[in-house]
């Protein structure tokens, strides 16, 4: 952990100030990455592990940086494009400023900026904003979770009471992160067992759930900034997040979404 012993307890002050920030840092973050949004001139660089970059991922991060050294700068941080930033306050920032490049690079509107926020090492905060779609979902624990659409007022997001799998909706993200990990069984039956299987990936399918438009998200793989301000969305909205063994984590290597009433179907098929 980088935060020190002596960081204070966590209150509801803290929790809605930062919920605040994360709002307004990823909306305005949105608005940079469409500046570059199916532009014939974008640039796309390739990082380490071949995954794609661009100058819209960068230029939102180091906004989001900014942001909150202004407001709170005794605050750790941690984000795709630029590493980690020690604190001490007992918080720690967890960045995807533009969670689905891919899609973000094909043109594609199902991308979105997550925001998520720990204290000592439990995630409490977390924003998901998507640029195109205008659309926001928040959430931070004892807060609840809310959900925001272009031209609407907020209005609480919850989890659907679906509770047969074989009336579900399941989202995934590539096929090929099925192959990789050498889960194809886990695809494949959950294909088999649910009414409607969609490819909606990333943070999408995960607000889908957490929103009610779906029941399933499973993601074969994913980093902790992919997964951190997912958990106190999905949790306030009465669902779950977890990994393939059902523990609450962001640093598992992967991650479902799941309605309280398929928690354990779905565990009965992606746990080993």
């Amino acid at each position: 952990m980088l935060e020190t012993m002596t960081s204070k307890p966590l209150d509801r002050n803290s929790l809605q100030s930062r919920l605040d920030l994360a709002l307004s840092a990823a909306r305005r973050a949105g608005d940079l990455i469409l500046e570059h949004y199916q532009s014939a001139s974008l640039t796309v660089d390739r990082k380490r592990d071949s995954s794609p970059v661009t100058i819209a991922d960068r230029n939102a991060e180091q906004f989001i940086r900014g942001e909150i050294a202004k407001t709170f700068p005794d605050d750790a941080i941690l984000g795709e494009e630029f590493g980690e930033q020690p604190g001490t306050s007992g918080f720690r920032w967890i960045l995807d400023p533009l969670d689905g490049t891919k899609s973000f690079i094909h043109g594609t509107p199902l991308f979105g900026t997550l925001i998520g926020v720990e204290f000592k090492g439990r995630c409490v905060v977390g924003v998901c904003h998507f640029p195109v779609l205008h659309e926001t979902a928040w959430g931070a624990s004892g807060l609840g979770a809310w959900w925001q659409r272009p031209g609407e007022s907020p209005r609480p997001a919850k989890v659907s009471t679906i509770a047969d799998l074989s009336q579900s909706l399941f989202c995934f993200t590539t096929v090929q992160g099925f192959a990789r990990i050498g889960r194809q069984d886990a695809l494949d039956a959950l294909i088999g067992s649910t009414a409607i299987a969609r490819g909606w990936g990333d943070c999408y399918g995960h607000i889908l759930v957490a929103t009610g438009r779906a029941e399933v998200m499973v993601d074969p793989m994913m980093n902790p900034w992919d997964a951190a301000a997912l958990v106190p969305i999905v949790e306030e909205a009465g669902g779950t997040f977890m990994d393939w063994n059902g523990t609450t984590t962001i640093n598992s290597g992967n991650g479902i979404s799941v309605n309280a009433a398929l928690r354990d179907t779905v565990l009965r098929v992606t746990k080993r």
